[in-house]
C-alpha cells in the first residue's frame, strides 16, 4: 500500500511569536478545538509540545471559568455555543 503524503504542519504560535496564551482569548483557542469542543491533538494542529501544553492549560482554565463548554449534547450539536 502506498502511504499518503501530508504537508508539513507548522506551529501557529511559534510563527506568530506569541509569548503568552490568554485563556480569555477564545478566538485564538478555537484553533485547537474540534467541532465538539474537544482539544485537538498535536499531530492535527501542528503545535509544538511546548505550545500544545500551554494551549491545554489555557483551554482547561477557560472551561473552569465557563468560557468554553465541557460537554456538548450529541443530539443537539450547536454550531457556535458562544452565541447562545
Amino acid at each position: 500500500m502506498e502511504r499518503k503524503k501530508y504537508s508539513k504542519r507548522y506551529c501557529k504560535y511559534t510563527e506568530a511569536k506569541i509569548e503568552f496564551i490568554d485563556y480569555k482569548d477564545i478566538d485564538m483557542l478555537k484553533h485547537s478545538l474540534s467541532e465538539r469542543y474537544k482539544i485537538m491533538p498535536r499531530r492535527l494542529t501542528g503545535n509544538t509540545k511546548k505550545w500544545q501544553e500551554r494551549v491545554e492549560v489555557a483551554i482547561k482554565r477557560a472551561r473552569h471559568m465557563a468560557l468554553i463548554p465541557y460537554v456538548i449534547d450529541h443530539k443537539k450539536v450547536v454550531e457556535n455555543p458562544f452565541k447562545l
